[in-house]
């Protein structure tokens, strides 16, 4: 009997970042025209809906060429899981990945790029960036990529190179780290349910906490600041880093006895 293809294996992994990135670039210069036509807000959902859009169909095809399989694992959850994964995802941003991004120097070119998006605040905003962000990236990067990989490799390695491959293709220092966090968290979430409505749950928890907090802060203002400044101080500064990550490792401990209870119940069945 023929073994299985799966895809994709490392290499061509690093081919569907690869192709992701092209794809932003040759379409960046629609977006510039579009933007001074319809306004720059649905310039930017056009764009992202093209760009990710034809990153998502070429591993999408290339999925089903060698696999022959064109389904997706969305399946629904429970409300435990659901309120645990989304309140972890807000513990580790807050604990973990805003202290850390803060600490990297930021040039005015990226301060910049930045506040562009921090002004995308309207509807078709939200739809880029809460919506159409989720799932387009959750389906490349945990519904194609790290579910082949873990077909041939160990869960840490595969989970590592998914979240590795989803930080370098938004192209900063900044969003790296916070994809790279929160890559991990649902590549976790993924390996124990494969369930990619999770992933995108929490993807689009993690985007939802950013787009509100950027209606209510001058970013200007707040990409000046310290970590401790922009929480009001060292006493403050303190008691969210310790709070969010005690929040997030609690999370985690519930998550993985109700998985574990989860797989240990199939297996009875």
């Amino acid at each position: 009997m023929l073994a299985q293809k799966v895809y994709p294996g490392i290499g061509q992994s690093w081919g569907i970042m690869g192709v992701a990135i092209v794809s932003m670039l040759v379409f960046s210069p629609l977006q510039l025209v579009l933007q001074d036509i319809i306004g720059k807000e649905p310039a930017l959902l056009l764009y992202y809906l093209l760009s990710m859009g034809a990153a998502f169909a070429f591993a999408h095809f290339m999925r089903k060429k060698e696999m022959g399989t064109s389904a997706y694992s969305i399946p629904g959850s429970t409300p435990k899981v659901i309120i645990l994964v989304s309140v972890g995802a807000l513990g580790l941003q807050l604990g973990a990945l805003s202290p850390l991004t803060s600490l990297i120097p930021m040039p005015d070119i990226f301060k910049q790029m930045f506040l562009e998006i921090g002004s995308m605040t309207g509807v078709f905003g939200f739809m880029t960036l809460v919506i159409a962000a989720p799932i387009f990236e959750e389906l490349i990067f945990r519904g194609v990529i790290l579910d082949g990989l873990l077909k041939r490799y160990s869960p840490a390695k595969s989970i590592f190179i998914s979240s590795l491959l989803f930080g370098i293709v938004h192209l900063n220092p900044w969003q790296f780290i916070t994809a790279m966090g929160v890559g991990s968290f649902m590549g976790w979430v993924y390996y124990k349910t494969h369930n990619l409505s999770l992933c995108i749950l929490i993807h689009f928890v993690n985007n939802l906490f950013a787009f509100i907090t950027m209606q209510f802060v001058n970013l200007e203002e707040e990409l000046e600041k310290s970590f401790v400044e922009s929480y009001g101080g060292t006493l403050n500064a303190v008691l969210i880093i310790m709070g969010g990550t005690t929040v997030f490792i609690f999370c985690m401990y519930l998550l993985q006895r109700y998985f574990s209870k989860t797989v240990v119940t199939e297996m009875r069945e």
